[in-house]
């Protein structure tokens, strides 16, 4: 596929946006988008798979410590990538190539400023921060020195390259996109065995799987520059100088829709804390235990992720274009995609929940206890999806306030605090049990939230949605 503008702010490429059929429309820009969200959770997922050949639930436990951590720097991908994705798709429908390549720019260069802010920030304030993450005597050496392969010295290329990519994908570019994230994945992939268990150490296995994070996300992140390199002459995505600022109404609009996904995101990392946390309480088998299946139910999780960020753009170019219907077939055609791939994976979890425990450690007892736990879990699948979809439905539109208040009610107002009620009441299987609860009224308040605004639309003559 060709870029989607010319320099010269000619439409060369809009078919996938405004004429392909909108099933068509959206596996292209989603199967792309899913196959390199699988690929991130399964280069995530053999870090956890390597580390759990040592049998060292300690290593494990430090290794799971870290996720909410490394899923904060996905926030501030989210923060550039999503909002200025979403507000590009828009400007493109509305025919502003000039004023979206100023956009691009200006999110390219807060994503650079921030990731290394962090960076800095976790590196000042190590001990602290692994302190309050849950680790302890056993653990804080693993999860500090995975913590400063991944975080230190990788973020910076983690966050470029995860906003590269939502912003490739912005003008219809979803396998350029998807291809960078994959190849970053499968190298990580590789890299793991080679540096845990031949060029270091016995006990350096957690340092190793770090050092192949922080490599395959530095060759991704090249992938994506060269990549934008040989685009430069017929492309929107090319960088002005950074004084050279959007219109004050586009900044914000970057903001309105990037700190709700990154506020989102870091919930959802609060909400992993929480659980670490509470389940740390119990034993290191039980945080063990917990961190293998936080995983593992991602991989629906992150297809349902992928269908949304396929569909966001289109959905985003339509509303600017005042083509409410094809906006409208679009988001009840991944609605349905999203809830049938919801669907199938509950069904396979619940067969085959004790055969992917024993993928990633041999330890009975950690297997025995995963096992429960990710069959509960997983029932939440398609709960989780309702959730995030709305999300992205909002966040296409430019209506962050209300992708705020769905994510901020959603963690603080539902998971957190049921997380608490339901541990006080029936101690560790509560822990489990209440992302299923908490969903419930999640969903309950997309689908208000969302009716309510199709009203208020319908009342000021615009059409339905």
């Amino acid at each position: 596929m060709g870029s989607l503008v010319k320099s010269d702010g000619k439409n060369n490429n809009i078919e996938v946006f405004e004429r392909l059929p909108v099933p068509k429309a959206v596996m292209t820009m989603a199967v792309p988008t899913i196959i390199s969200q699988l690929i991130v959770l399964i280069y995530n997922i053999a870090d956890t798979f390597f580390i759990g050949r040592t049998n060292n639930p300690h290593m494990v436990a430090g290794a799971s410590l870290i996720l909410p951590l490394f899923n904060i720097t996905l926030s501030l991908s989210g923060l550039a990538g999503i909002g200025g994705g979403a507000l590009i798709s828009r400007l493109l429908g509305e025919k502003r190539a000039d004023e979206a390549r100023k956009v691009y720019s200006f999110c390219v260069y807060l994503g650079i400023f921030s990731a290394a802010l962090f960076a800095v920030l976790v590196f000042a304030f190590m001990r602290p921060l692994m302190g309050f993450l849950g680790a302890g005597a056993d653990t804080y050496a693993y999860a500090s020195g995975y913590a400063f392969m991944v975080i230190v010295c990788g973020g910076v290329p983690t966050v470029l390259s995860n906003i590269l990519a939502n912003l490739i994908r912005s003008v219809g570019e979803s396998k350029k996109a998807g291809f960078g994230i994959t190849m970053g994945g499968l190298i990580n992939i590789a890299l793991d065995p080679l540096f845990m268990f031949v060029l270091l150490p016995d006990g350096m296995e957690i340092f190793g799987a770090g050092i192949a994070t922080c490599l395959s996300n530095c060759i991704a992140c090249g992938y994506f520059i060269v990549t934008l390199l040989r685009m430069k002459g017929n492309s929107v995505l090319r960088l002005c100088a950074p004084s050279n600022l959007p219109m004050k109404k586009n900044l914000l609009a970057v903001f309105s829709v990037g700190v709700p996904s990154a506020i989102s995101t870091l919930l959802f990392d609060m909400d992993y804390i929480v659980i670490d946390r509470l389940m740390s309480e119990y034993s290191d088998i039980a945080l063990a235990a917990i961190g293998i299946v936080l995983k593992a139910e991602r991989l629906p999780l992150n297809v349902g992720i992928g269908i949304c960020q396929g569909m966001m753009p289109i959905i985003a170019y339509n509303y600017s274009a005042g083509n409410f219907k094809r906006m409208n077939e679009t988001r009840l055609y991944s609605l349905k995609l999203g809830l049938v791939c919801a669907a199938v994976s509950i069904a396979l979890y619940q067969i085959f929940a004790g055969q992917i425990m024993n993928v990633f450690i041999d330890d009975a007892q950690t297997v025995a206890l995963g096992t429960g736990f990710l069959r509960v879990r997983v029932l939440a699948t398609p709960l989780m999806f309702l959730s995030f979809f709305h999300v992205y439905l909002f966040n296409g539109f430019g209506k962050g306030g209300y992708a705020l208040f769905l994510g901020v009610t959603r963690w603080l107002g539902f998971n957190i605090p049921m997380l608490f009620l339901l541990n006080w009441i029936i101690g560790m299987q509560g822990i489990v049990w209440a992302q299923v609860s908490a969903d419930i009224l999640t969903v309950a308040l997309s689908l208000a939230v969302y009716w309510n605004f199709q009203r208020k639309r319908f009342v000021e003559g615009a059409e339905d949605i």
